[in-house]
């Protein structure tokens, strides 16, 4: 039965352990691995197996779901001898959800033609509580072969899953996305920091804007954080940093100029050079808060 298939899960973090949680329920058979043994350790006690490397998690397995940090780390776990790749069952799919950039995707396409392997390119959108939800949104691209067989996993991890095309496009897609939430990240950490500097409430603003077509359920928890100075990590400033380096490569790529995130990877780069790079993203507003 196709709910039943074993999944390799590489990559254990905050959306990783979250998917790993929701593949279980829906029946799977998970074999975990992070490069982090101990952040695997409690999927375990859901019933999933804990690997000591990427290989082991991969032998005979079915799937292998990659949600790791950047290309540096999907490529360290997957190629080579010792890699996840190589130890795949025969007619395995490899699902690639980390976002990893429109040139990083290509190169991994043509690493799992090397192997054999299939390959379905499906970042994610959303972060902590919707992963945990099991509400994320999947930009799935790759053969249509592969639709059937990815499907459950899909449902077990999202609540939607767009079908895009060729492998590449979901990352194209989730590249755009990305622009446009960061972007309005950016905007809302300058809002608070006028608010801040003109003496109104941050509240008064979220409230002013709530039920009107300036209205954003993203401004309203990232502006809360904002306004608290306090950011428990849904989505890291590190990665969301990374996020705008790859956005904006593929934009430079395209002969596309992007000012706005031009000044707001900027305003990453301080943020992460303060010690916040484990923060929330929205920790981006300790940069432009007033006397900063």
């Amino acid at each position: 039965m196709l709910a039943r298939e074993t999944i390799a899960l590489l990559g254990t973090g905050i959306m990783g352990s979250a998917m790993g949680r929701n593949l279980l329920e829906a029946g799977f058979d998970v074999r975990a691995w992070n490069r982090t043994s101990a952040k695997a350790a409690p999927l375990a006690e859901r019933g999933a197996t804990v690997a000591s490397s990427p290989a082991e998690a991969a032998a005979g397995a079915g799937i292998l779901l990659t949600m790791l940090a950047d290309a540096g780390a999907v490529e360290a776990a997957v190629a080579g001898p010792s890699g996840a790749l190589a130890a795949l069952g025969d007619g395995a799919l490899w699902v690639q959800c980390s976002t990893i950039g429109v040139n990083d995707t290509e190169r991994m396409a043509v690493l799992a033609r090397q192997y054999g392997v299939g390959f379905v390119d499906a970042p994610v959108l959303g972060t902590r509580q919707p992963a945990e939800n099991g509400e994320l949104t999947v930009l799935a691209s790759g053969p249509d072969s592969a639709r059937e067989r990815c499907q459950p996993v899909f449902d077990a991890i999202g609540s939607r899953t767009l079908w895009l095309g060729e492998a590449g496009a979901g990352t194209r897609l989730k590249l755009v996305a990305n622009t446009w939430t960061i972007g309005l990240l950016g905007a809302l950490a300058s809002t608070i920091a006028l608010a801040r500097a003109l003496g109104v409430d941050p509240e008064q603003f979220l409230t002013a804007i709530q039920g009107g077509p300036m209205e954003a359920a993203y401004a309203r928890i990232k502006g809360e954080l904002m306004a608290a100075g306090d950011y428990p990590t849904s989505f890291s400033v590190m990665l969301a940093s990374k996020d705008v380096r790859l956005a904006l490569e593929a934009a430079a790529e395209h002969g596309a100029d992007l000012p706005l995130l031009r000044v707001i990877d900027d305003l990453f780069r301080k943020a992460v050079e303060r010690g916040l790079g484990g923060a929330d993203m929205a920790a981006i507003y300790e940069v432009t808060r007033p006397g900063s």
